[in-house]
């Protein structure tokens, strides 16, 4: 078998195996045993800090021992998104996986490969014993993508080395050597709750089964955003109609390009 396919097949079965394993981000407990199991299994020395990190160290293969220590950078936990009409609990449920035109895809869910496949790819890379390298040491952080909590608690001493490659890119074959970093903004205000007048009759408003995705890599491919586009019918509509809304919600993460909104609206039944 052709050496770079069997480590492929390798990363598939490794991510194939994650895929089972529940890890929202704030609960990888379950994901965090399996990495020091994985270390026990292979006879590899294991850390995990108090926050839940997990630090993995392979030592060099022979001829490699004065190579500098390469640090490989992963995160355990996942974006939990769903169809809104899909049942799954992320806390106890396996992401359900097809293939489709050669593409692995999940079942009404996000796959988890961000950044399933790159803790994948270091615990191939921990297994392999036919791949000539310096020290190594595999770095798997907590809750990354809700604030990067395991990296700014990384606890000192957890790492060696001083070269790190994080294994969290969207594009195969390229390297990249900085970041446009990110900001949450929360804007809040007073209102005064009133009673529905009679003559009005309700109405629920959706948007849903759209695309989706990443708020960092995909926001520059013209995705819809389900909230926008409820808050712009909504606005048209209140400059035609009297209409009042009720409540209003959409999307999940902060992180996530929502796919899902819904309001609650009330619309005086006489009106034209």
């Amino acid at each position: 078998m052709d050496k770079m396919k069997k480590h492929a097949d390798r990363v598939m079965d490794i991510f194939a195996a994650i895929c089972e394993i529940p890890r929202p981000s704030g609960h990888e407990e379950q994901i965090g045993k399996f990495l020091m199991d994985f270390a026990g299994s292979h006879g590899l020395e294991c850390v995990m800090d108090k926050t839940g990190n997990v630090i993995i160290r392979k030592p060099a293969t022979p001829g490699k021992e004065k190579c500098q220590t390469v640090i490989l950078q992963a995160h355990q936990d996942m974006v939990c998104e769903k169809d809104a009409t899909l049942e799954h609990d992320f806390m106890t449920q396996p992401i359900e996986t097809y293939v489709e035109d050669g593409w692995l895809k999940a079942r009404g869910t996000t796959l988890g490969a961000d950044d399933g496949m790159g803790i994948a790819m270091a615990l191939a890379i921990l297994e392999a014993d036919d791949i000539a390298h310096g020290p190594v040491e595999c770095l798997f952080t907590v809750s990354e993508e809700t604030g990067l909590t395991g990296a700014e608690n990384l606890e000192p001493g957890m790492m060696n080395g001083k070269m790190l490659i994080n294994l969290d890119s969207e594009d195969e074959g390229e390297i990249f050597i900085g970041c446009a970093g990110g900001m949450n903004t929360r804007i809040t205000f007073d209102y005064k709750p009133q009673t529905v007048p009679a003559g009005y009759f309700f109405l629920n408003v959706s948007v849903d089964k759209l695309h989706g995705g990443h708020s960092g890599d995909d926001i520059d491919k013209g995705f819809a955003n389900a909230n926008k586009i409820l808050a712009r019918f909504l606005c048209q509509s209140m400059s035609r109609y009297d209409m009042r809304l009720c409540s209003i919600s959409g999307g999940n993460l902060s992180n996530a390009i929502p796919r899902d909104a819904q309001a609650l609206i009330s619309v005086l039944s006489a009106c034209k």
